[in-house]
């Protein structure tokens, strides 16, 4: 299998660990606005290192940093839940952020994907799609509700996400 690796970076100063994890192989590397002194530098880093670059906001981070440095993104990735542990709700103003942030992309014709993580399961992903987002965590949705009735317990809950998925409005 041949897949894009998106590491997200939670850690400060993020500089430093850029470069091994771009030799693990990594495609995405992502980091919070807040672990960077010169976020404008550490996207050159990244990019440089041979990744594509993106930025993280938690719930209540601004999104003023993108008025700058969308242009040089593959990537925004909004958290929608506050980080420290799986299992948590989705936060539903993020999806207010997440239309605001597409309107951002694509009235600049940008290639930048964005992802959604945390809460994200079958109950809401096609509201979540319907505000723009195209990259999807869904971690505790697909790892969190054991059923050992169900041998393909993994394949039933991604082939929820993809059912409700097809439902989203374009």
């Amino acid at each position: 299998v041949t897949a894009p690796i998106d590491v997200h970076l939670m850690v400060k100063p993020v500089d430093r660990i850029i470069p091994d994890f771009a030799k693990a192989g990594a495609t995405y590397i992502t980091f919070h606005p807040e672990a960077s002194e010169h976020i404008d530098r550490t996207i050159g880093l990244i990019k440089e290192s041979g990744c594509k670059a993106g930025l993280v906001f938690n719930p209540a981070t601004p999104l003023d940093v993108l008025e700058y440095m969308l242009p040089k993104l593959d990537m925004v990735l909004l958290m929608s839940v506050n980080p420290g542990f799986g299992g948590q709700k989705f936060i539903p103003y993020v999806l207010d952020k997440a239309r605001a942030v597409r309107k951002m992309i694509d009235a600049g014709n940008f290639n930048c994907r964005l992802e959604i993580d945390g809460g994200v399961g079958p109950a809401n992903i096609r509201e979540v799609a319907e505000a723009g987002v195209n990259t999807f965590v869904a971690g505790s949705a697909v790892f969190s509700k054991r059923n050992d009735k169900d041998k393909n317990q993994y394949n039933t809950v991604i082939g929820e996400l993809r059912a409700e998925l097809a439902k989203a409005k374009k």
